[in-house]
This record gives C-alpha cells, structure tokens and sequence, in this order.
C-alpha cells in the first residue's frame, strides 16, 4: 500500500499536461528464476523470486512525428516490488520511466523501462557478507517485457507474456555480482477513457542526407575494483567517434577511447603481491585503450545505444580482451547531449557512467 500515494500524486501530474492523449493503467505480477550468470550467484538460486509491476502512462495519437512513426507508442512511469524469495537477497522496489511500443495490431506489446532501485538487504562484512549481488542500498534498474494483450471492451485489457529485469550498481561499489530474471507474467490493463481509434496518418519516409558526424564524450564517474573494500576511485572515460545517420531511427558509431581508470593502481598492486604466479609487475601501465562499434536507436530527444568495444592496449592481460556498453541518451540541443550508460565484460559490470558530450 506504501506506492499508493506516489501513483497518485504521478496520475495527477498526468493528467494535467494529457491534452489530446489519453492515460492508463497496468498491474502485472510475474514470477521467475534468477540467472547465475556469475558462479558467486548459485546459493541464490533456492527460491523463484516473484513481483508486481504497477505503470501508469500516456497514449499517444499521433500529435507529433515520432509518436506516428513508431506506431503510437505509450510513455509514462513505473513502481516494481521484486521479492527474490531468499533471506541474502530480501527484495527490491524501483521506480523510474517506461515505454510501451506495439507490433501487430496493438495485439503484441514491448516494454522498456529503467529507473532507480533499493534494496532491502545489501552486503556488510558482518551481518550479510553473503550478499556479492548489492554492496549498495540503490542501484540502477532496466527491465523488458513482451506481452500478448487483448482488448476486452473499451476500459479494460488483458495481457501475458515474459519478463527479464535487472539489477545492478554498475560496480559504483564492490561485490556487485548484480541480479538478472527471467520471469513469466500476466496482467490487466485499464484505459481511465474509452480508447480512440488510432488515426493511421501517412509519414512519408524521411530521407537522411546528414553527413558523417564527429562527437566528443567524456564519460566520469566512481567505481571500486573487484576486491570488495579497495576503495572507490573517479575514472575519466574521453571517447571520439563519427557516427552516420542511415534512417530517422538510427545511426551507425564507430570509434577509439582511452579508460583512465583509478582503481587500476591499486588492483594492479594487489594482483602482483597476491598471485606471484602470474608475474605481474606491479608497475604495469593502470591506462587502457579501445575501439568500438555500435548502433544509435533516436525515438525524440532521447536516444538509446549500444556499443561493442575491443581493448588494442591492455597491458593488465588478465583483463578482459572485449567490453560492451548500453546506455540512454537525452539531446539537449542538435549538437549537446547528456546521458547514463553501463560499461560491461559481458553480464560483469565495470562502470556505471555518466555523460557529456558533443556531436559536431
């Protein structure tokens, strides 16, 4: 009962800018299994972690390009309460912003949400050492949900489908093995008004004659190494790479950045004393270098990336050779931008950082 009041205060906020869209309403509820995507999880793995995800959000009509373009999609706002039925764990709520996007005449729905998580249990040394999954009470939440949904009369829907969610602080603090589940779910969604017909406008495709475009990035932020209580160091993340528009909704990147990441320093140092075996000196170079592809998917002013990165100078080589990064971008003019992303070794997070850049 304790999300009561937050929706309510969230549906009112709505309805004051919903003009000519309308506003609904979801409660899911989906239980699962959480991935041991690391061999640290398995004693995790003795329950089926269930929830309920409650939405409220705005029907668009098609008022603006974008909205038509993508098939009049939904935006609006989440409350998650997650139990993954295990005392090392205890549970998560997470609140954040979610978009709803449609397939097959409005029958099949995709949803992306992220917002912020909190835990009820994160790892102490004393009272909960074997919590590796949250060092941290908040942490950063993405889910995704695929659902079949049918209509019954003009309020009311019914949906069912599957559902991943994430949880993790981006290694802002050591362990963070991080929590990923795969769920089932089925839920009832609710139109406050009676759903219009959508207005099939023609868009014409936009033909994109933008040139090759040059950005700079400085991803910064504060992460620990692997070793839990080594300490939390700034890194600095500078970034150049061109990227070429091939249709309204993406753009290709390619492009070299350098990691100047702190925390190196001193996992170098203990790396060398702690396993003399692999004859690591420990003034090995703390400095990385790498290049990457990716792809930029552009819904309005926010965008969404992913990027897949190869280190060509790694002097540590018991690091990974490959990272990968997704994160969300907000355009706060053509040429500025600002966003959050995760730099991973595949599910293994190294960095949760956050940006400021410029497309030239």
């Amino acid at each position: 009962m304790r999300q009561l009041p937050i929706l309510s205060l969230l549906l009112f906020a709505f309805s004051l800018y919903a003009q000519k869209e309308t506003l609904a309403a979801d409660v899911n509820y989906f239980t699962g299994n959480v991935m041991a995507h690391s061999p640290d999880l398995h004693h995790f793995l003795a329950g089926h972690p269930e929830g309920v995800m409650v939405s409220v959000v705005k029907q668009t009509y098609g008022r603006e390009a974008w909205e038509r373009i993508y098939n009049y999609p939904d935006y609006g706002v989440y409350v998650l309460y997650q139990d993954f039925k295990n005392p090392i764990l205890g549970y998560n709520l997470a609140i954040g912003m979610q978009y709803n996007f449609y397939f097959w005449k409005r029958r099949l729905q995709f949803k992306v949400a992220q917002g912020i998580g909190m835990n009820s249990n994160p790892h102490d040394n004393e009272t909960n050492y074997r919590n590796s999954a949250f060092s941290t009470r908040f942490m950063e939440n993405t889910n995704f949900a695929l659902n079949f949904r049918q209509s019954i009369g003009s309020h009311f829907a019914v949906q069912a489908g599957f559902m991943f969610t994430h949880f993790s602080n981006g290694r802002i603090k050591s362990p963070n093995s991080g929590v990923n589940t795969y769920n089932v779910n089925v839920g009832v969604n609710y139109n406050f008004e009676p759903a219009r017909a959508y207005v099939r406008d023609s868009v014409p495709p936009q033909k994109v004659t933008e040139p090759v475009k040059v950005n700079l990035v400085l991803r910064s932020g504060v992460n620990e190494s692997l070793i839990a209580n080594s300490g939390q160091f700034v890194f600095y993340h500078p970034a150049i790479f061109a990227d070429k528009r091939i249709s309204r909704k993406f753009s290709l990147q390619a492009g070299a950045e350098i990691f100047f990441s702190n925390y190196q320093k001193g996992y170098i140092r203990y790396k060398s004393a702690a396993y003399p075996e692999l004859n690591i000196s420990p003034d090995t170079d703390w400095k990385r270098a790498g290049v990457f592809i990716g792809a930029e998917l552009f819904i309005n002013r926010l965008s969404f990336e992913a990027q897949v990165g190869h280190y060509v100078y790694r002097p540590l080589k018991t690091d990974q050779r490959f990272y990968d990064r997704i994160g969300a971008k907000y355009y706060l003019t053509n040429k500025i931008f600002t966003g959050v992303s995760v730099k991973t070794h595949g599910f293994l997070a190294e960095a949760m950082e956050f940006n400021l850049g410029v497309r030239l």
